[in-house]
């Protein structure tokens, strides 16, 4: 890849990764990919904004050396100490040994910690200036977002924000590095929501309180570590972060998320018939096997929607596994305030229902409807189970 021009003097010199299968070792991103997006500053002096993983080095290096020898770097700026925006510092700071790593406090003692690098190092303040001669760096701490060391860096001459993890996203860039230029802008905002979701959703207070304190900022860009640069609506990713920080202290979008694991498909068949229920009250839902589906991909929807069905077998007398695990996923996250309903097959004794409220009140779901049966649905009960799905949809356009 080739370095690209973002503002006069600035550049991405980014690196797109299609070979980890799990983002964080948690997240699946095999098909989507994911970009480490880093960048030059080039006044009097030349600056390094954040790096990438190890394995990317040469790249990187590759990239930095289209711009300017790299050993004549004079800052490396660490926005934030994961090792998918650092683990190429080691190589780096070889290379370029006169350069000074700048970050808050924390990172520098996490500097120390992950690469035992403490020469070369300097804390840099919240609202600290940094003349490059031509460029005005400025720091801003954004403690949370989603570490405790995490600062964000701001080009005053040029307006451009260095966001690190905020207001990123999953997704490889495919061609095209700013929102004018990407075809499938609905993809790289359902993967900013995606990621948002499973990295930084546990810290929503944090995040509000950082938009609040970049408010007054004029920003023409904003260059996150991950995902697309946004120069165009540069409004437009921080407006959905504020909104998906917002989701944790209400009740969610009408819609409802409809969750099922079934054993011999019994639930299943249920599963369907009350989708159908809620579909006829207009609601919107998405469905998702529990079994087949990593969680991931259903956090998003649980974060977003008001209404929370779940359909499960008793398995041991308890809820199915699968579904717990979900249910679980979603307790970490703290995905509070939402409106559940069970529904569910048992052989011999029941269970699960138990198991559902037991988590269902861990999660203060207000749970609303419940429909266990034994066996196999009848026709008759597939009907209850239609009416099922179709109140529940209802009691969601109460509130």
């Amino acid at each position: 890849m080739t370095a690209i021009e973002v503002k006069p003097g600035i550049y991405w010199i980014g690196v797109n990764d299609r070979t980890t299968d799990l983002f964080e070792g948690l997240w699946p991103i095999t098909r989507e990919g994911v970009s480490y997006n880093a960048y030059v500053v080039l006044g009097e002096k030349k600056a390094l904004v954040d790096m990438a993983k190890d394995f990317k080095v040469d790249e990187i290096l590759d990239q930095i050396s289209q711009l300017v020898d790299p050993s004549e770097l004079d800052y490396i700026v660490v926005n934030h100490m994961e090792p998918d925006h650092t683990g190429a510092v080691r190589m780096i700071h070889r290379i370029a040994p006169r350069a000074t790593i700048l970050g808050t406090k924390k990172a520098l003692e996490m500097m120390d910690a992950y690469y035992h690098i403490t020469e070369g190092v300097r804390e840099v303040t919240d609202g600290e200036t940094l003349d490059l001669g031509g460029h005005t760096l400025k720091f801003v701490s954004t403690p949370f977002v989603h570490w405790p060391e995490t600062m964000v860096t701001y080009a005053v001459e040029q307006r451009v924000l260095f966001s690190c993890d905020a207001f990123g996203g999953y997704g490889a860039l495919q061609g095209a590095i700013f929102d004018d230029q990407c075809a499938r802008l609905d993809f790289y905002e359902q993967e900013a929501l995606r990621y948002y979701v499973n990295i930084v959703a546990l810290f929503p207070k944090p995040v509000l309180k950082a938009i609040r304190k970049l408010a007054a900022v004029p920003i023409d860009v904003v260059a996150p570590s991950h995902g697309l640069i946004w120069r165009a609506n540069p409004q437009r990713i921080v407006e959905l972060y504020q909104r998906w920080a917002e989701y944790a202290g209400g009740p969610g979008d009408l819609g409802v998320t409809l969750l099922y694991g079934t054993m011999y498909g019994l639930t299943e068949k249920m599963g369907e018939a009350v989708a159908t229920g809620v579909a006829r009250a207009g609601v919107p839902v998405e469905i998702f096997d529990v079994r087949h589906t990593h969680v991931s991909y259903i956090l998003p929807y649980l974060y977003t929607r008001r209404g929370v069905l779940v359909g499960a077998p008793t398995y041991e007398g308890n809820l199915f596994p699968p579904m717990a695990e979900a249910l679980r996923a979603a307790l970490h996250k703290r995905i509070f305030n939402r409106k559940a309903a069970y529904f569910g097959s048992y052989g011999w004794s029941g269970g699960a229902r138990r198991g559902f409220k037991s988590l269902a009140e861990q999660l203060r779901w207000e749970i609303s409807d419940g429909l266990e049966f034994k066996g196999g649905p009848t026709p008759e009960l597939l009907r209850k189970g239609e009416e099922f799905g179709y109140r529940f949809a209802k009691s969601l356009e109460e509130g």
